[in-house]
């Protein structure tokens, strides 16, 4: 089996050319899926409709990873671990498409598979993956789930999580919380938008991007944000150029309601890019003020430069220091308020990044929690009295969340700290019921699957 260049030779690449590149990829680099697909599609020019198959393609078969191995396991006597990498993933691809992938006939995809396996090896390898991908089609057994009536095993294979995983959530959230988590991290995110509202109203920009044939809506979630289904990346859109929005999940959003940033007032993002929450800020504040956007990443506070522009702002200064040691470069108790948007295990995106949940290992989930504690301690430090400290997340793990913000309010040092609850008054309790219902006071955890948004961790604390 010979493993040739990662393309085709003379003729026009395919969308699923493509995202067999990308999967390659992102399993022998350890890549983030999104970034390497958005850079092949790039270098493609696919047309709309085979990129939209190629972005399928390459989610779909990371989201189903184990399942789909745990099928192919009973038909590769070898196993799949000994197969080249394109060929490995060729099999998953295809056999993605053949369980998941109504619109994508049978035969259509295994026809495919067979070209692409021989114009990547040899004569022989296209009868193999015609073996294999023709045995999965005539034995829908496969698909069974093993025999277990424990629930973590049972959900791990019919959602396609790792079992670690599910073990955690069914012991934070329960059995049946832990189901619909997994299954909307398998669902495709809608399209989401931020108005900037100092350039548009919200009411006339969705009549604006409707006139144009787009399927969007006002967002039940957050005032601010737009909803849309089918319309493609609104940053290539003209909207994105005029600074009249920014691309950003409804969840996210919600960080700056519990900030409640005021005109004219010093705020500070210490761990900012790309940008959004720091470019929200400012908008929120009418562009008074001054909002400083930190990062400890000197290219990524570049990119919050570049979104200001955009947009408009001239209240917003960026930084590049280590959020770690703020306090040393920033004057103590000199800011209104503080947000600590802080590194997190990223489970509330999976279905952004589906990578994410087969990359991470429980003692991640440990290490970082120690640096969120650590962070929110030196946050709080430039906090004035009276001032808001808000820490957020984009995980659902109790141990980056309400147990940093416990740990951080048990400390000696934190008497003068306190929850704030009554930023969430504002919230729309009938589009957040489920989160606001199981959230302590002060603190919001919304799930996948509470409003179609991403998962996210929000808590408010004041100093007196």
């Amino acid at each position: 089996m010979s493993e040739r260049g990662s393309q085709p030779t003379g003729k026009r690449r395919t969308a699923r050319d493509v995202a067999l590149e990308v999967l390659v990829q992102v399993e022998k680099e350890h890549s983030y899926s999104n970034l390497k697909l958005n850079e092949a599609l790039q270098v493609a020019k696919l047309e709309r409709v085979d990129a939209a198959l190629a972005t399928e393609l390459v989610y779909g078969t990371i989201q189903r990873l184990n399942t789909i191995d745990g099928v192919l396991e009973q038909k590769v006597q070898r196993g799949l671990a000994k197969l080249k990498p394109w060929m490995r993933n060729l099999l998953r691809m295809s056999v993605y498409q053949l369980r998941y992938l109504d619109r994508v006939p049978p035969h259509a995809a295994v026809n495919e598979a067979v070209a692409i396996a021989k114009r990547r090896g040899q004569q022989a390898m296209g009868g193999f993956v015609n073996g294999v991908l023709r045995a999965v089609m005539r034995e829908p057994e496969l698909w069974n789930a093993p025999a277990a009536d424990e629930a973590v095993s049972r959900i791990a294979w019919e959602h396609s999580h790792p079992a670690w995983l599910v073990d955690r959530w069914i012991e934070a959230y329960g059995e049946a919380e832990t189901e619909a988590m997994c299954a909307a991290n398998n669902r495709p995110p809608h399209g989401s938008a931020r108005v900037n509202r100092l350039q548009a109203d919200r009411e006339a920009l969705l009549a604006d991007m409707q006139a144009s044939g787009l399927n969007v809506k006002a967002s039940a979630v957050t005032p601010d944000g737009i909803v849309a289904e089918g319309a493609g990346n609104l940053a290539h859109s003209v909207w994105y150029r005029e600074g009249r929005l920014s691309v950003q999940d409804e969840s996210s959003m919600l960080v700056v309601q519990a900030l409640r940033p005021e005109a004219g007032k010093r705020v500070l993002d210490c761990c900012a890019a790309p940008g959004g929450k720091s470019t929200h800020i400012a908008e929120v504040m009418g562009d008074t003020g001054e909002v400083v956007a930190n990062d400890v990443h000197a290219h990524k506070v570049a990119l919050i430069a570049e979104q200001a522009a955009r947009l408009g702002l001239k209240s917003l200064r960026t930084m590049n220091a280590d959020a770690a040691t703020l306090s040393e470069v920033l004057p103590q108790s000199s800011f209104d308020a503080v947000l600590l948007d802080a590194p997190c295990t990223g489970f509330g995106v999976i279905r952004r990044k589906p990578d994410i949940k087969w990359t991470k290992h429980p003692e991640d989930v440990s290490s970082i929690a120690a640096l969120q504690e650590r962070l929110l301690a030196e946050a709080a430090r430039l906090v004035r009295p009276g001032g808001r400290l808000v820490y957020s997340t984009c995980t659902v793990e109790h141990v980056e969340n309400e147990a940093v913000v416990r740990a951080f309010l048990s400390e000696q040092a934190h008497d003068g700290w306190e929850l704030d609850e009554t930023w969430k008054a504002a919230l729309p309790a009938e589009a957040l019921a489920a989160a606001l219902d199981r959230s302590p006071a002060g603190m919001l955890q919304v799930l996948p699957q509470d409003a179609g948004s991403d998962g996210f961790f929000i808590a408010c604390l004041t100093k007196r």
